[in-house]
């Protein structure tokens, strides 16, 4: 499954955009690096089961184990120290990345309620887009009945495109659903 999106990169995506930006090789087309999904648990204060929980989702989603993040501050307002453990992420490259932005596109923005597309304020400048996903449960993996809580998740995408121009024409090109 995730030669698909591989595959449709070579054979669609490179020639288009070798098209539009008048590439003279092919190793200047933009291509995606890596995708990296945070999640931030803040609940994990009171309840250090709460960060287990999570890592056990987004394990679940990626198919990777996620690695916990820690404050890198102490924040008196929210409880919080230096080393706490506040969040988990995982870094997605090569096959598993392809399978998860596939995954992402056709079947989990869809079940999205009222989707009108994606904005493109995501993209920051430098050929990278990022976006929020405001619950897990449109990811077909996690099972309703087992969530303990719904928490969102940051996904960004880390592309080699030098401009937002180029960025956007390479994620709408694998069927990255902008809004107009």
């Amino acid at each position: 499954m995730p030669i698909k999106l591989r595959e449709k990169y070579a054979q669609e995506v490179v020639p288009a955009l070798m098209k539009t930006f008048n590439y003279e090789n092919k190793m200047q087309v933009p291509r995606l690096e890596k995708v990296v999904l945070n999640m931030g648990v803040g609940d994990a204060i009171q309840n250090p089961k709460a960060l287990d929980s999570a890592a056990d989702e987004m394990a679940q989603i990626t198919g990777q184990k996620p690695v916990v993040t820690r404050a890198k501050k102490s924040i008196a307002a929210f409880k919080v120290r230096t080393g706490m453990a506040i969040g988990c992420k995982v870094t997605l490259r090569g096959d598993k990345m392809y399978y998860f932005l596939d995954k992402l596109l056709n079947v989990a923005l869809p079940r999205v309620r009222d989707f009108r597309g994606l904005s493109t304020r995501g993209l920051d400048g430098r050929g990278n887009y990022s976006l929020g996903l405001r619950e897990q449960l449109i990811f077909p993996e996690i099972d309703y009945e087992k969530v303990e809580k719904i928490r969102g998740m940051d996904v960004a995408i880390v592309t080699t495109a030098r401009t937002d121009e180029e960025a956007k024409e390479l994620l709408s090109l694998l069927g990255m659903p902008f809004r107009e």
